[in-house]
């Protein structure tokens, strides 16, 4: 494999290529106009945190350990109560989708909570699991904090006091992991996408055989075709970086240095794949598709960023280790929530720069000296 690289060669082909940036507006929209609209889809459309979750309370006793639980309910700051004295009105309510959910206090706890023995009855909608979840775990934990603070004040048992404290995100909000995520997923698509286009458009415009009628290498090529758009998806970073900090709020504990790093280290295989679909297709509409589906999907998908990666099943954990945002959503996460911690850092970033290596290995040897 011949790297010969000739300085004057290089500068003139990287001049053209930026000439052609400057005429084809469709390179800014893809870098610096597609961030900007996928952040703020990810950042505002994507959320993981629990805002007041509307059920109904049907409150069957009278007894005052009834209606103290009932107004533990009214006033939780969880919870936006519809009250009524039976399940029956509630009902249609949560066929309706009003409610996420009923508690049912019974006829019979306050007598039941005097012996010690009472219940309550928490019906969720099956249909939307994650909520029937969440609703069933803070009406249950909300009851268990009810029933502790009620046996603290009768001396039955001395209460405990539990003093928490979340390391990296301590008002647990889902956006701070959330956004890195949307980066890494904006990051693929557009490392992706930028280099999709380069060589199929050669191909389709006929300027690629008066490249090939030159004395240029294949190296010289693919470095022309490389460079401008790195310097690009760096670029596209920078304003991601900026838009997490200051639109979304998202604490950058760690260092520009480090977050460069990590970006490069990613861009390497993004272009890399990009180029070689470019080069594999020769057609500039079916190289973005693939670029689309291949970017994106397993981004998405594979890659932690919704969906936890130890929970999937073994033969899709092996399949994500394919997955360069595997590696780069950790390393994201662990610069904004917690800092430079190079030990995490770096053996991703080893791990994407050997993406990279193979990338451009194959596309060096995809793009020949041929017309064929």
């Amino acid at each position: 494999m011949n790297l010969g690289i000739d300085s004057r060669r290089l500068r003139a082909m990287f001049a053209k290529e930026m000439i052609q940036i400057m005429r084809d507006p469709a390179v800014f929209l893809i870098a610096f106009f597609l961030p900007i609209i996928l952040l703020i889809i990810f950042g505002y459309g994507v959320s993981l945190d629990t805002t007041r979750m509307r059920i109904g309370l049907a409150v069957q006793d009278d007894g005052a350990a009834a209606q103290s639980l009932a107004q533990s309910y009214q006033n939780s700051r969880w919870f936006d109560v519809t009250t009524a004295r039976t399940v029956a009105p509630l009902k249609p309510l949560i066929v309706d989708d009003e409610i996420r959910g009923i508690v049912v206090i019974p006829a019979d706890f306050s007598r039941r909570a005097a012996e010690g023995d009472a219940t309550i009855q928490i019906i969720t909608d099956g249909s939307l699991p994650n909520n029937a979840n969440f609703v069933a775990a803070y009406a249950e934990g909300l009851r268990a904090t009810w029933a502790a603070q009620r046996t603290g004040s009768r001396g039955a048992a001395p209460t405990i006091d539990i003093s928490s404290r979340l390391w990296f995100n301590p008002t647990l909000t889902s956006r701070y992991f959330l956004v890195p995520g949307a980066i890494a997923i904006v990051m693929a698509m557009i490392g992706t996408l930028l280099t999709a286009l380069v060589v199929a458009r050669e191909w389709e415009r006929g300027t690629m055989e008066a490249l090939m009628a030159t004395p240029m290498h294949m190296s010289e090529f693919i470095a022309s075709k490389i460079l401008p758009y790195f310097v690009l998806g760096l670029c596209s970073m920078a304003l991601c970086t900026l838009m997490a900090v200051t639109v979304f709020d998202v604490p950058l504990r760690g260092s520009i240095p480090a977050l460069l790093a990590i970006a490069s280290a990613f861009l390497l295989p993004a272009l890399g794949q990009g180029l070689l679909i470019s080069s594999a297709t020769k057609n500039q509409f079916v190289a973005s598709q693939v670029a689309l589906l291949s970017g994106f999907l397993p981004t998405f998908l594979l890659s932690g960023f919704l969906f936890e990666i130890a929970s999937m099943p073994t033969a899709v954990q092996a399949i994500t280790y394919a997955v360069p945002a595997r590696y780069l959503i950790p390393a994201l996460q662990t610069v904004f929530a917690a800092g430079d911690i190079w030990p995490l850092i770096l053996p991703n970033i080893a791990i994407l720069l050997a993406f990279g290596a193979l990338f451009f290995f194959i596309s060096f040897r995809a793009n020949r000296r041929s017309l064929d």
